[in-house]
């Protein structure tokens, strides 16, 4: 069956990434659940390609907003389009039991659950995946590791890394906020393909 949001994704990447190493990454998604794998378990795009879905908004929505004469096309494609890339074979479809209201008759549900095989961080993560196939700038490195801002495990625990990450990488400051309307604005309640 036909994915207009893998076939958008690859248009993206294709148009703006060529650096060495990047087709043989983009072979390597097509291994992966990427095109099909939710971006996560309940809230934003929690539902079949949302992963896809989310990339692509990130990437528009950094490409419309942030962009600024100088700025790297390459740099805000690799960033956005691959932020989370570590959420590619990390949810798995479970089952649950839901009263159905009308019939009050038990019914199974499918729904997402994490399944992380290999929990290396979440920003760290798509930066070790990635840089297995092509190099990224510092820049596009920090702007990756740490665009869940203070949603991240080490930004929690007190970590001044990523203020200063922040400070002295403006894309990834760029990239968080991206992500941020991406996921709280533009894809609020996203329970399903559009």
């Amino acid at each position: 069956m036909a994915n207009p949001y893998r076939d958008e994704f690859i248009a993206l990447f294709t148009e703006n990434i060529a650096r060495d190493g990047a087709q043989k990454l983009l072979s390597w998604l097509d291994t992966t659940d990427f095109y099909t794998a939710p971006a996560s378990t309940k809230f934003h795009c929690a539902c079949a390609s949302g992963l896809v879905m989310h990339s692509i908004n990130v990437y528009k929505t950094l490409r419309e907003r942030y962009f600024e004469e100088g700025d790297s096309e390459e740099s805000y494609a690799v960033c956005a389009l691959l932020h989370d890339v570590c959420k590619s074979q990390f949810y798995k479809t479970s089952t649950r039991n839901v009263k159905n209201e009308e019939t009050g008759q038990w019914e199974k549900k499918p729904f997402y659950i994490v399944d992380d095989a290999f929990p290396f961080g979440h920003g760290e993560k798509s930066v070790y995946l990635i840089e297995r196939f092509m190099r990224l700038k510092p820049a596009e490195a920090m702007a990756i590791r740490w665009h869940m801002g203070g949603f991240d495990d080490a930004a929690r625990g007190g970590s001044f890394a990523i203020s200063v990450a922040f400070d002295r990488y403006p894309l990834a400051v760029k990239l968080h906020l991206a992500d941020l309307e991406a996921t709280y604005l533009r894809e609020k309640g996203t329970s399903e393909a559009r």
